[in-house]
């Protein structure tokens, strides 16, 4: 990626994906020239806490609401050090930012942090080619990066990208080091997470509920877990193929074995399929947004998700299955396209889903989901 200074709002710019369809606006945020899976998320809110979710590494977002930035940038919301999209897709930018804890614009933090974007595009037509032909490679090109290079150069580029099935980026999010977030209140439990590529939201959920949270790098093995006396086991979501995870999968049988409670989001959720032995499969366009609905079959209940996922498990809906950890059924299903959302044991405290319940833009729906962890290390201590 290639970024240069002010003006990049009015500079050229073109997007080109790699089945050769292009569109054509202007730069938004940096200058330069950026690759990755082209994906949409339809979240009309909270796109500060998307741009610095870890899970979007190496993706280029485009945004289905028409009009975003509007409440700007503040140091207080996002869910990482950093923004992780590779690039940045809109229709119509606010030009002004009004919110009284704005304290940038996007576009400026998007240029600082040398994130290169496109707006004025179609971003309807976008969504309908994506959804159509499936999340696809993608470049964005403005400044010098585009200037007197034809388009079939540009294509070419795209085109020599990787793939991200297959794609193990992990620990290239995670932190390196060990970290503690403290309980809040009285300290209950301890866990130990998996940062997979974690969002500063979920450890902070927990610590609500009384937990103190070890968060471990992605490479930990199971010494480095029970090195801290956990009362519980947590796996993150994170970006990637979880084909390619087998060091977590690894770990989690091992946990699995313990019988600890063990609790996963995500990516974290694919992880727990492929311990009990299912296999994962990526979706024709994936689930990115604020509002999907999703059944929770062991209540009945209905809820509103906020997700970010472009693989899924693949498990049977229609029967409980029996693993080497004991009998599994699927506890929760997407209503759009039924999706497994979830997994749970059936003989031991694990269970695990899709979606994000910490949810820091909303909706908040799945928090109980906290809550179902907290219960599973109470009857796992009593």
């Amino acid at each position: 990626m290639t970024t240069s200074t002010r003006g990049a709002a009015k500079a050229p710019a073109v997007l080109v994906l790699e089945d050769g369809r292009i569109f054509r606006g202007r730069a938004y945020g940096a200058v330069g020239e950026t690759f990755g899976e082209a994906v949409f998320s339809t979240g009309m809110t909270g796109y500060q806490e998307t741009l610095t979710d870890p899970s979007y590494h190496r993706q280029v977002v485009v945004m289905t609401a028409p009009h975003v930035g509007n409440t700007g940038v503040n140091d207080e919301d996002p869910e990482s050090g950093r923004i992780w999209v590779s690039g940045y897709v809109v229709r119509d930018p606010a030009r002004v930012s009004s919110n009284w804890r704005a304290q940038r614009s996007l576009d400026e933090e998007l240029e600082r942090q040398g994130v290169v974007g496109i707006s004025g595009i179609d971003t309807r037509a976008l969504t309908r080619h994506l959804r159509e032909r499936g999340a696809m490679r993608v470049g964005i090109f403005s400044g010098d990066a585009w200037t007197g290079i034809r388009d079939e150069a540009l294509l070419a580029k795209v085109q020599e990208q990787p793939q991200m099935k297959g794609a193990n980026l992990s620990a290239e999010v995670a932190t390196k080091e060990t970290y503690v977030v403290p309980a809040i209140g009285t300290k209950k439990f301890t866990v130990a997470a998996v940062d997979l590529g974690i969002k500063g939201m979920t450890p902070h959920r927990m610590a609500e509920r009384g937990i103190e949270v070890h968060v471990l790098p992605a490479t930990a093995t199971a010494e480095d877990i029970y090195a801290v006396n956990p009362d519980g086991v947590f796996f993150s979501n994170g970006p990637g193929d979880p084909a390619t995870a087998d060091g977590p999968v690894a770990v989690m049988r091992a946990v699995l074995e313990r019988k600890t409670p063990l609790f996963g989001i995500c990516f974290g959720n694919q992880i727990l399929g492929r311990a009990l032995g299912f296999g994962t499969y990526k979706l024709k366009y994936g689930h990115r947004g604020i509002n999907q609905p999703v059944q929770d079959r062991t209540t009945g209940k209905v809820e509103v998700t906020a997700h970010n996922h472009g693989f899924a498990v693949d498990a049977p809906l229609d029967k409980v299955s029996d693993t080497p950890y004991g009998r599994a059924e699927v506890s929760h299903v997407c209503l759009n396209d039924q999706v497994v959302e979830g997994l749970r044991l059936l003989d031991q405290p694990a269970f695990s889903v899709q979606y994000h319940p910490e949810a820091a833009a909303g909706p908040h729906d799945a928090a109980y989901l906290f809550d179902r962890f907290v219960a599973l290390m109470e009857a796992e201590r009593a």
